[in-house]
């Protein structure tokens, strides 16, 4: 296995400061995004947590399979799948007791969205509305992988929104899930296999909530080098208003 990467952030056209965060450990083939909310400077203080203590997590337990975790292991899920899931949910435990130690960050938390690549698989670990996609090399089409954990989301699987009040809702940018919103957090955690050349995409709403899925198709389609494509497309999101910041990391597989 074989990986490229690129990553690349903004703080758009609207805000004053970034409080998106990103990671590539490519040693680790691991890679993550987080989009942090709270106020003040708080959001910027719980992505970076957040990215921080996954990055440390993956690096920490590469060197003793046998080392002992902070929590139990589910039997349902593999031990590359577990070792994932209990890495955003320690960097959960750390952005959550740093929000009950200081008044200032009480409130905050970050969505992370992370892909980490064991041999002939690819893990998607993700908590919140940032997403993952796949851009699937041999079809050149766009596949989202993540299900947004939003409250928007929650009204489209239950059948409440006609597609004109879907444009309209109002809480566009309401989570249901994220990190440090209680002691404790649930992680999806998707297994697929890639094929060559599969370009997997990870993003804040930045990105997302600005620019629609045939854009993105269409830059990668278009694009083939990473860093101009990362480029791109976080200057396809400043076109249309920039009005969160904006995040995106892509990375290529390879068989070898």
């Amino acid at each position: 296995m074989r990986l490229e990467s690129a990553g690349k952030t903004h703080v758009g056209m609207k805000r004053n400061h970034n409080e998106d965060n990103y990671l590539l450990l490519p040693e680790e083939s691991f890679f993550c995004v987080a989009d942090g909310m709270g106020g003040h400077i708080a959001g910027e203080i719980a992505s970076r947590i957040a990215v921080t203590e996954v990055g440390e997590f993956f690096k920490y337990t590469s060197k003793d399979r046998d080392i002992t975790w902070p929590f139990k292991m589910d039997k349902h899920r593999s031990y590359d799948e577990n070792r994932l899931s209990t890495a955003v949910k320690v960097a959960n435990a750390r952005i959550y007791e740093a929000s009950q130690a200081e008044a200032k960050y009480h409130g905050m938390g970050t969505t992370i969205v992370s892909c980490h690549f064991v041999d002939d698989d690819t893990l998607v670990g993700h908590v919140g509305d940032s997403r993952v996609y796949r851009f699937v090399a041999e079809a050149q089409k766009l596949v989202q992988l993540t299900e947004d954990h939003s409250l928007l989301n929650d009204y489209i699987k239950a059948g409440k929104l006609t597609p004109e009040e879907i444009e309209t809702f109002p809480h566009k940018n309401v989570i249901v899930r994220a990190l440090g919103m209680k002691e404790s957090v649930a992680v999806d955690v998707i297994k697929l296999q890639p094929q060559e050349n599969d370009i997997f995409l990870l993003c804040s709403d930045g990105l997302s909530g600005m620019v629609p899925d045939p854009k993105m198709e269409e830059i990668l389609q278009t694009q083939p080098d990473l860093d101009q494509a990362a480029e791109s497309l976080i200057d396809a999101a400043n076109a249309a208003g920039g009005a969160d910041n904006v995040t995106c990391i892509l990375v290529r597989w390879h068989a070898r």
